[in-house]
C-alpha cells in the first residue's frame, strides 16, 4: 500500500518496534511522534534508550498508532536526524508503507489517556515537539 498519512494529534501514544542483534522484537511507547509529511515521520528518543542502538543497526522499524479515529502502523527505515535536539536524539522514519487497521466493525473513541504530572518534564516534552516542529 502507499504511504498515506494524515497528522494525528499531539502527544498521541504510538508504540515503536525495533528488532535486537539477537532477532528479538522490542516495543516501546513513544508520545512525541509526528507526521511530517505522507511519507515521512519524526520522533524523539532518549539518548539513553536501547532503541537507538538497535535501530543503529537494524534501521526497519513499525510505529503502531491507536487514537481518537485512527489505528494504523507505519512500516519503514529509521535513521537519526541528530543526536542532540533538546536534549533528545531526532530520528525520521522514511515510510515504505502503512496499515491502515480502521474497520467498519469497530471505531476507535480514544488512545491512552495520559498527562506529564512533572512540570520540568512537560516544559522539557513541549521544547522537544518544538524542535520536531523545526524539522518537518
Amino acid at each position: 500500500m502507499e504511504p498515506a498519512l494524515d497528522p494525528w494529534p499531539p502527544g498521541t501514544v504510538t508504540i515503536l518496534s525495533t528488532v535486537g542483534a539477537d532477532g528479538e522484537p522490542h516495543a516501546i511507547p513513544i508520545s512525541t511522534a509526528r507526521v511530517a509529511g505522507p511519507d515521512r515521520v519524526l520522533l524523539a528518543l532518549a539518548p539513553r534508550c536501547g532503541s537507538l542502538a538497535r535501530l543503529r543497526a537494524r534501521p526497519p522499524v513499525a510505529l503502531s498508532v491507536m487514537g481518537a479515529g485512527v489505528a494504523l502502523t507505519v512500516y519503514g527505515s529509521a535513521r537519526i536526524l541528530g543526536e542532540e535536539v533538546a536534549g533528545v536524539a531526532a530520528v525520521a522514519i522514511e515510510v515504505d508503507s502503512v496499515r491502515d487497521h480502521d474497520q467498519p466493525t469497530f471505531e476507535i473513541e480514544s488512545g491512552v489517556d495520559w498527562r506529564w504530572v512533572d512540570d520540568s518534564a512537560r516544559e522539557r516534552d513541549e521544547a522537544v515537539r518544538a524542535a520536531l516542529d523545526g524539522l518537518a
